[in-house]
């Protein structure tokens, strides 16, 4: 009991932190827009998500972070799934099941053309294969969430997860600048970019930020489609265990549907009954604004924790040739993701 307290204590400063770095950009946003209209200058609307990542950054990346706050900062996550969660209320279940419709078919797509684009990349470059594999399912399901899982369930070296996790970080990074300029420079609607995003960019807190980087509803449908991405993980994990298993070098999966429900993402389906719920009604107008207001608050932490736990010098420590493999293979997938977006806008309208 002692030792559980001890552990909930030592969240708190890494907590105050994100609050502290997350508020920060908040701050800046509001500061600089409002000196910009007193003094009639003409200056980007830049959005606290870009600032808090940002100050985070420069935090990581100059001074660096004490051990004091790493337990708290990894919290990041957690308040990741609960913005999703809460996210459900600002979706009425008809949307969802329209655009999520879409984006599983989508989804489909992307995942298979990217497993196969980085398995063909890893062994062209000669990786380990189980190091093919975690990049693989690192950029087509859901980054850091899925190299996690599936090195469990195919027994790979702690080094090849520690080297798949350092690209999909690195890559992200990069994900995270460039694809809200393209989305300008394109001129791609919101919902075309927030598609995109979800669609392209590996992990589900850089999905989210890239999103809002661009626009609020843009944020929102990139959440929703990284969402449909992320029920996916523990289907695409089962087979390659059994893939594994079969080559005689991972454990037998003894009970599949056990296994399926073990790495199946919990937060999808409490996105889902808030959706529910939402759509019967069962919020007022005063409840909805609640929930969504806590979305953004769990964001602006998830945004901060983004910039605060990425350390760009020990990105670059792991070798090249994984970075590269990972670096072509995103740019196809990008390419690619693109490519579906402008012919859902094609077919479909968005």
């Amino acid at each position: 009991m002692k030792e559980k307290l001890r552990a909930a204590f030592g969240l708190i400063p890494g907590i105050l932190l994100l609050i502290a770095v997350g508020y920060a950009g908040k701050f800046l946003e509001r500061t600089i827009n409002a000196y910009a209209k007193t003094h009639h200058l003409v200056f980007p609307n830049i959005e606290y998500v870009l600032w808090a990542i940002v100050i985070g950054l420069v935090i990581t990346n100059t001074v660096g972070v004490s051990r004091f706050f790493a337990s708290g900062i990894r919290t990041y996550e957690f308040f990741l799934k609960v913005g999703i969660v809460f996210l459900g209320s600002r979706f009425l279940l008809g949307d969802v099941l329209r655009l999520g419709g879409l984006s599983l078919i989508l989804v489909a797509i992307e995942i298979t053309a990217s497993l196969l684009l980085m398995t063909w990349l890893g062994r062209l470059f000669g990786l380990n294969p189980k190091l093919v594999s975690l990049l693989a399912v690192g950029s087509g399901v859901c980054g850091v969430s899925a190299i996690i899982a599936t090195q469990g369930a195919i027994d790979a070296e702690e080094e090849d997860s520690t080297i798949a996790i350092a690209a999909i970080l690195t890559l992200g990074a990069v994900a995270l600048f460039t694809f809200p300029l393209i989305g300008h420079v394109l001129h791609l609607s919101d919902k075309m970019f927030g598609l995109w995003a979800g669609l392209g960019v590996d992990n589900t807190a850089e999905a989210a930020a890239t999103g809002a980087m661009f626009s609020d509803a843009a944020g929102k449908l990139a959440v929703l489609v990284k969402t449909c991405r992320n029920a996916t993980i523990g289907f695409i994990v089962l087979g390659y265990a059994i893939y594994w298993a079969k080559q005689g070098m991972a454990k037998q999966i003894e009970n599949k549907g056990t296994f399926l429900w073990k790495k199946f993402p919990k937060f999808v389906l409490g996105f889902l009954v808030i959706s529910i719920l939402a759509s019967a009604k069962e919020f007022d107008k005063a409840q909805l604004a609640s929930l969504a207001n806590a979305s953004r608050w769990a964001f602006l932490l998830t945004f901060a924790g983004i910039g605060l736990r990425t350390d760009i010098r020990a990105m670059f420590k792991q070798g090249a040739r994984p970075f590269l493999v990972g670096a072509i293979g995103e740019v196809g997938i990008a390419l690619l993701t693109l490519g579906l977006v402008f012919g859902a806008n094609h077919f479909f309208t968005l």
